[in-house]
């Protein structure tokens, strides 16, 4: 068993859609979980109802996991058609060893190590359009989810963003501060830091596109010992 540390950080003053999950499943397994309300199409309330659902089921395997997420989907688009109740959602699920990741949506996993990383789902700068990046609710059958597993190895390290974090930060910065930090408390920090000095500037690298882009900002970071 690989044990891990955590910390997060939420800042939902933008928009108020953000949200996320983190349940000890015992014996150092856990499940976490990233959404992201789309903005204008009833976010805040898929985000919080899609985390209740998540909170309160019983799925024990990725596959649970994802039939949760489907039931969900099925909610929101009878109750919203595909225009009201999207949100993205990002899972990680930790079980004898290994990471399993399951993913609707533009909101990234990134896996660090010492020497690289690897982003294990969603994307990194640019614009969301619901249906491209199949939010939960935006379809009636939410389709192929990206699904992957990976083992865990001491030394390696996870963070989970949503878009108020990675449209303002370079995937290579944000790994580089994830790898070179003490503790997940530090790096959470340390991204909190550069991004509310970046949303005082109103502005971010020119590879992101120069404008500060003004979103609720969630990441669950992780070490594994």
């Amino acid at each position: 068993m690989v044990a891990s540390t955590i910390s997060t950080l939420q800042d939902n003053s933008a928009h108020g859609e953000d949200n996320l999950l983190t349940r000890d499943l015992g014996n150092g397994e856990f499940l976490d979980v990233v959404m992201d309300g789309v903005t204008g199409h009833g976010g805040a309330e898929a985000s919080k109802e899609l985390g209740e659902a998540l909170a309160d089921s019983k799925a024990d395997s990725i596959d649970d996991i994802t039939a949760t997420i489907n039931e969900v989907n099925d909610e929101f688009f009878g109750v919203g058609g595909g225009r009201f109740l999207l949100t993205t959602v990002s899972a990680v699920l930790c079980r004898d060893g290994r990471l399993y990741v399951t993913a609707a949506g533009d909101s990234p996993i990134i896996l660090v190590t010492p020497d690289s990383h690897e982003r294990l789902c969603g994307r990194l700068g640019g614009f969301l359009h619901v249906g491209v990046a199949r939010a939960v609710g935006a379809a009636a059958e939410l389709g192929q989810m990206v699904q992957k597993d990976v083992d865990i190895e001491p030394g390696v390290k996870l963070v989970m963003a949503t878009d108020g974090v990675t449209d303002n930060m370079d995937v290579d910065e944000l790994a580089e501060i994830v790898r070179s930090s003490a503790t997940p408390e530090e790096a959470a920090g340390r991204i909190e830091e550069i991004i509310a000095g970046r949303l005082v500037e109103g502005r971010v690298p020119e590879k992101l596109g120069v404008r500060f882009r003004y979103d609720d900002r969630t990441a669950i970071i992780r070490f594994f010992e």
